[in-house]
């Protein structure tokens, strides 16, 4: 089978498990080739199909995620290497790079911390806009760790970031220009997509009934590790904004919010109320 017709095959074996069926499809092919996608629609549409591609869409039929399928995951500048037990980068959270950078502009944060670094998204993303900036990233799980340090390495990014085992920011005794953070926000019970409800780590999705027990926890640490002048950007679920920002109100924060694409409500932005 060719390879234009083992992709509408899969297309339609596809369509019943993933809302992007036609875009998954090639990229798969497009692993399974060794190839890029922009290379396989230009100019390998007419070759034989390869073996391994049908294992390849079993997994995502079977509701595996697309990212750790492929192994990684573009976000912002970089691509990182995702797996089973982190969570994977979704374009939404790009509105907390975006807010920084208009609060920054060229010239950057000097200190970054990420609080639940994960494979190192959004602690990575920044030292790739800002080479002058140096940063710690924290997280509970030992997995997202070694695949942030493998992020860090493989992008020239080891030597200006350290990881560390932690409970959000717990034993951190420096303050930051920049705080980044992708807490769990989805309240318990939440209709989620099965590819992320029955692959990606419960741990970093699900926070109570209500999705607002971190929330809770991160606000009273905030004003510890954030630098006069810095910001906190926090990202938040649809219909959060309210609540949330009270809570880090509450602990004599200024808070604003930044809208993602879609126009919801997607990030706070903490500053200390006497420099806001």
């Amino acid at each position: 089978m060719k390879v234009r017709e083992a992709l509408a095959v899969a297309a339609a074996r596809l369509a019943g498990s993933s809302r992007s069926f036609r875009l998954d499809a090639e990229l798969l092919m497009a692993k399974a080739l060794g190839t890029t996608r922009e290379v396989l629609l230009l100019s390998r549409m007419d070759e034989e199909g390869p073996a391994a591609f049908d294992a390849l869409v079993g997994r995502r039929e079977a509701g595996e995620p697309i990212a750790y399928i492929l192994g990684r995951r573009a976000f912002w500048t970089i691509e990182l290497e995702v797996g089973p037990g982190v969570l994977v980068p979704r374009p939404d959270t790009e509105t907390l790079i975006e807010a920084a950078l208009a609060h920054f502009g060229a010239t950057g944060p000097q200190r970054v911390l990420d609080l639940g670094v994960g494979p190192g998204t959004l602690l990575l993303a920044a030292l790739d806009q800002w080479p002058g900036a140096s940063g710690l990233g924290v997280d509970r799980s030992q997995v997202a760790l070694q695949l942030a340090e493998m992020n860090a390495a493989r992008l020239g990014l080891a030597g200006r970031a350290e990881f560390r085992l932690g409970d959000w920011g717990q034993g951190v005794t420096e303050r930051f220009d920049l705080i980044l953070c992708n807490p769990p926000y989805v309240e318990e019970g939440a209709d989620l997509a099965r590819d992320v409800l029955d692959w990606e780590p419960a741990g970093a999705l699900f926070a109570g009934p209500d999705g607002l027990r971190e929330y809770r926890r991160l606000a009273p640490e905030i004003p510890q590790l954030l630098r006069l002048g810095g910001i906190a950007c926090i990202e938040i679920g649809a219909g959060q904004e309210g609540i949330v920002s009270a809570l880090f109100e509450a602990q004599g924060l200024a808070v604003s919010s930044r809208r993602d694409l879609a126009g919801i409500p997607r990030c706070i932005v903490v500053t200390p109320a006497d420099r806001h």
